[in-house]
């Protein structure tokens, strides 16, 4: 009884200020208002708030509530750790599966450059890297500070 009288006084607050606020000629913000504050009492009319009300100071349904927050924490707790193994079992054994049918060197047809050389990139000839004095790893750097005005 008090729940429902409670949610009335709220409502009637509310339907105030959004008569306030329609008075200032805000009618979008009124309206969100006026919405706002016939949810209290639409609940109390459908018999959500005695339900509630009920359900807060029963044993059994705080009982209930830390076994769906424990089952909550034990699926979470499983998910953390499949991704730090890398996905479920299921996918671990797919991905091991779809490795043994690729290819097993697929960068064996280039050839061997041999010991101490690097590869050289794709899209900078020879002469434009020797140019540059070794300055390759600050270039990319160089431009994007140029591009911010820096």
């Amino acid at each position: 009884m008090i729940a429902e009288t409670v949610c009335s006084a709220v409502s009637a607050a509310g339907l105030g200020i959004a008569a306030v606020t329609a008075y200032r000629r805000r009618f979008l913000a009124a309206a969100r208002v006026a919405a706002y504050s016939l949810i209290p009492v639409a609940l109390a009319m459908t018999g959500v708030v005695g339900w509630l009300a009920g359900t807060a100071f029963s044993p059994t349904a705080w009982a209930g509530f830390g076994l769906l927050g424990a089952a909550w924490l034990l699926f979470a707790s499983t998910r953390a750790v499949e991704r730090r193994r890398g996905g479920t079992r299921k996918e671990r054994k797919e991905a091991a599966r779809g490795a043994e049918r690729s290819a097993v060197a697929p960068a064996a047809s280039a050839p061997s450059l041999g010991p101490g050389q690097a590869a050289r990139p794709a899209g900078r000839p020879a002469a434009k890297r020797a140019a540059s004095g070794g300055d390759d790893d600050f270039s990319d750097i160089e431009a994007i500070l140029k591009k911010h005005g820096i």
